[in-house]
């Protein structure tokens, strides 16, 4: 087995592990896929891959632990829909160099926020709304959706925010929701991508599953170790990864 790929299991493994304990695993899996010298449109495609896995199998516990409903949500989803297709489409019609540099600015932007960013309020106290607002479902879904599908980094932390925000909703509530919205926007980007051949399905897979068995095991020590623990070395592992992938393509 190549180093590489072994490098790339490792960081994917760590990513599951990650984002159930402590979030923004995200942010590691696709800069590691850049600095292993991965074309850039090949590296979105096969992320969104891997990212399937994770967010399908999160968002199904949310459905059937009835934390959120698809039903009552239908035209954020369609909105995602839309929105993830314009961006995987639009990331597709860029130049490699361009989206490269594009997702490396990305990247450090979302991370910035995400390890800035204060720990959420969770407020159990809220009323389940009555109907879910069209027009802030439509912005939403076509906002995230296009970011998600044209580089996706932090996407997750974004839209439980914003879930907060626009509708409400405790964490746990908003946390499902970004994890349904996430799943639909990986789904479509993911489509987009094989359609025109940038999609490694082989290692795309592999990582997927190593990524599942990261988060199957940082689901169970998260009560044990928390977050205390896993959150520097993320710190540590992004900052390097970071700096390599910002040498390659700014410097070198």
């Amino acid at each position: 087995m190549e180093l590489n790929t072994i490098f790339l299991l490792g960081i994917s493994f760590f990513a599951g592990l990650v984002d159930a304990i402590a979030g923004g695993g995200g942010l590691l899996l696709l800069p590691a896929l850049l600095t292993v010298g991965i074309p850039p449109h090949l590296a979105l495609g096969t992320n969104k891959l891997s990212a399937t896995f994770g967010s399908f199998t999160a968002s199904r516990i949310c459905i059937i632990k009835g934390m959120v409903q698809p039903r009552f949500w239908l035209i954020m989803i369609f909105s995602t829909l839309q929105g993830s297709f314009l961006g995987a489409l639009t990331a597709w019609l860029l130049s490699p160099e361009w989206l490269k540099k594009g997702l490396s600015i990305v990247i450090f932007g979302a991370a910035t926020y995400i390890l800035l960013k204060r720990p959420h309020i969770q407020n159990n106290t809220l009323q389940p709304l009555a109907f879910a607002p069209r027009g802030k479902s439509i912005l939403l879904g076509h906002l995230l959706g296009f970011y998600d599908g044209i580089a996706g980094p932090g996407v997750g932390s974004f839209w439980t925010m914003a879930n907060m925000t626009f509708f409400d909703l405790n964490l746990v509530e908003a946390s499902c929701l970004a994890r349904l919205m996430n799943f639909v926007s990986n789904v479509v980007a993911l489509i987009t991508f094989l359609a025109v051949g940038n999609v490694d399905i082989g290692l795309g897979l592999t990582l997927g599953t190593t990524l599942m068995i990261g988060a199957y095991l940082g689901a169970h020590s998260a009560l044990k170790y928390g977050a205390a623990l896993i959150r520097p070395l993320f710190i540590a592992m992004f900052v390097l990864l970071g700096t390599r992938l910002c040498w390659q393509v700014f410097f070198h």
